[in-house]
């Protein structure tokens, strides 16, 4: 699916103006309100608009620790390790992934003993072979969208 350049000014529009309606983000671009909303249901069809939820901050919710935990998974037991983190509530992310472990997730705790407890648990899980885990210091790069969402649709810089 093509992003266009007035996808794109809209996609920033909603990254820039979350909580702003659809009628002032038609107003600002200068095009009708049902242009706008034909572009957001043709964008959230086509799976480009995933969600429209808030960023929460773990370390707000009481959990400023942030590892990053490679799991190593029996061979044809992914699928259940898969479904087995997802149980786990402290896991907000998990991918697979090549190189040295078959998932990668990412896990948040409140204090280095909570997460080695989150991470004993991650052991005992059938079909974990082993772990390894990287705690990160501090946020360099925060998440963003937006400077991609810049870069397609014709470089649609407003």
């Amino acid at each position: 699916m093509a992003v266009d350049a007035l996808d794109a000014k809209i996609l920033g529009l909603l990254l820039e103006q979350p909580r702003t309606s659809v009628r002032e983000y038609a107003r600002l671009l200068g095009v009708a309100r049902g242009t706008v909303q034909a572009r957001l249901d043709r964008l959230e069809r086509d799976g480009v608009i995933t969600a429209y939820s808030p960023r929460l901050s773990p370390a707000a919710l009481g959990h400023p620790v942030l590892a990053f935990v490679h799991i190593e998974v029996t061979q044809g037991h992914l699928e259940e390790v898969a479904a087995a983190l997802a149980e786990v509530p402290q896991i907000i992310e998990a991918f697979s992934t090549t190189g040295g472990g078959d998932l990668l997730t990412r896990v948040v705790a409140r204090d280095a003993a909570h997460l080695e407890d989150v991470i004993q648990r991650l052991i005992s899980l059938p079909g974990v072979v082993r772990t390894r885990t990287e705690v990160a210091l501090r946020e360099r790069v925060p998440h963003r969208m937006l400077p991609l969402v810049e870069t397609v649709g014709g470089s649609a810089k407003r």
